[in-house]
C-alpha cells in the first residue's frame, strides 16, 4: 500500500497533534478526515489543516470506503467501542491509551481485531522515545549482564483537573500505567507481582475523589529482578521522566531532556535549564515514531511491537496496585 488515507477520531491535545504529525511529517500518508463530538472542533482542526472531511459522528469515518486507518484519540470510555466498530468496518487501528478500563471491554475489543485481522497498535509513546529505546536495546544486548534492579520515575508538573480525576481510572490507570508498560518493555519481561503504597500529598480534593496523588509500586520481574516506581502528581521544577536499569555487569541510566544542555557555573551557584516542562515537548520524538510505526505496519503487512496485550497488561497491573494499596501486601498479575 503506497499511501494511506486516515480518519482521526477526537482531536483534542493529542489528536491535533497526531493529526499535525501525520499531516506534515510522514509521507505517504493523507488524512482524509476529523471526528469530534464537539463538531466545531472537528471543523476548526480541518480548516487549519485542509482536511476535506469533519464529522460530529465518527461512523462516518467508518462507513468511508476510502479510509484505511483511524487514530483512536477520543475519551477512555469510548476507545474500546470505537475499537472494535473500526476493526468490523476493516479498518486499522491506533488507540490512545487505555483500551478501556474495564478488562471484559478489552477483550471484546481485542477479539473484534483479531476476527476482522486488522493491525492495532496502543499508544504508549514512551517506547519510542530515542533514549528510553536505545536503554531497552543495551538491556537486551548484554551490556549491563543479568539486569537485578529496575528504577522509574514519573512526576508531573501539575495535577490534573479534579473532573478528570474522577472519571480517569486513578493514578494508577490513568498516570502509572505508561510506567507499568515501561517497566515491562525495559526488561522484556513480564512483572509476575507488585505491592503499591501511596497517599493524598499534593492536593486534598483528589483525596476526596477518591485518589491519590503520590505513590510507590515494588514489582518483582519474572527472572528475579526488582523494580520501583514513584509516582507524583506535582513536581515543580517540571515534567520528570528518568530511568535507571541496575545489572551484574553495570548500570543505565536516562535523565530529563531540557531545553539547552547550557550549564553556567559561578562562585556563587551552577545554573542549568530546568526540565522541559510539557509531555507533549518531552516526546515529541516519541509521538512521531510511533506514528511512524503504525503506518509502515499497514504498508509492510506487519504487526505493531505495541498491541491489544500490552494494552490488556497494563491495565491489569494498574488493578493490581489498587488492590495491593488496599490490602497492603503484594498482589500477584491476573494473565
Amino acid at each position: 500500500m503506497e499511501k494511506v488515507n486516515i480518519g482521526v477520531i477526537g482531536v483534542g491535545r493529542i489528536g491535533r497533534l497526531h493529526t499535525r504529525n501525520l499531516k506534515y511529517q510522514i509521507p505517504g500518508t493523507m488524512v482524509l478526515a476529523v471526528a469530534d463530538i464537539f463538531e466545531k472542533s472537528a471543523r476548526e482542526v480541518a480548516s487549519q489543516l485542509e482536511i476535506p472531511i469533519a464529522e460530529k459522528d465518527y461512523r462516518v469515518l467508518l462507513e468511508n470506503d476510502d479510509i484505511d486507518a483511524v487514530v483512536i484519540c477520543s475519551s477512555t470510555d469510548t476507545h474500546a467501542q470505537i475499537i472494535s466498530e473500526a476493526a468490523q468496518a476493516g479498518k486499522h487501528i491506533f488507540c490512545e491509551k487505555p483500551i478501556a478500563l474495564e478488562v471484559g471491554k478489552i477483550d471484546q475489543a481485542i477479539t473484534e481485531v483479531k476476527k476482522a485481522e486488522v493491525k492495532l497498535q496502543v499508544g504508549f509513546n514512551r517506547r519510542f522515545d530515542p533514549s528510553f529505546k536505545k536503554a531497552r536495546d543495551l538491556v537486551v544486548k548484554g551490556t549491563i549482564g543479568t539486569p537485578h534492579l529496575v528504577r522509574i520515575t514519573s512526576r508531573d508538573p501539575e495535577p490534573p483537573p479534579i473532573s478528570y480525576v474522577k472519571v480517569s481510572g486513578g493514578i494508577f490507570l490513568d498516570m502509572m500505567i505508561h510506567d507499568f508498560d515501561m517497566a515491562r518493555f525495559l526488561l522484556g519481561q513480564e512483572v509476575v507481582e507488585l505491592m503499591a503504597a501511596g497517599n493524598c500529598l499534593v492536593d486534598p480534593a483528589i483525596g476526596e475523589a477518591g485518589d491519590i496523588d503520590t505513590a510507590i509500586v515494588t514489582l518483582k520481574y519474572e527472572g528475579g529482578a526488582w523494580g520501583t516506581i514513584d509516582n507524583s502528581r506535582k513536581a515543580v521544577y517540571g515534567y520528570d521522566q528518568r530511568v535507571e536499569i541496575f545489572g551484574s555487569e553495570g548500570c543505565v541510566m536516562v535523565g530529563n531532556p531540557k531545553l539547552t544542555e547550557v550549564i553556567v557555573n559561578s562562585a556563587k551557584d551552577t545554573i542549568s535549564d530546568k526540565p522541559l516542562y510539557f509531555f507533549i515537548e518531552r516526546y515529541q520524538e516519541a509521538y512521531l515514531a510511533e506514528m511512524k510505526e503504525f503506518i509502515n505496519c499497514i504498508r509492510e503487512d506487519k504487526e505493531p511491537s505495541v498491541g491489544g496485550f500490552d494494552g490488556k497488561i497494563s491495565v491489569q497491573m494498574g488493578y493490581a496496585a489498587k488492590e495491593s494499596l488496599t490490602k497492603g501486601s503484594f498482589v500477584k498479575i491476573s494473565k
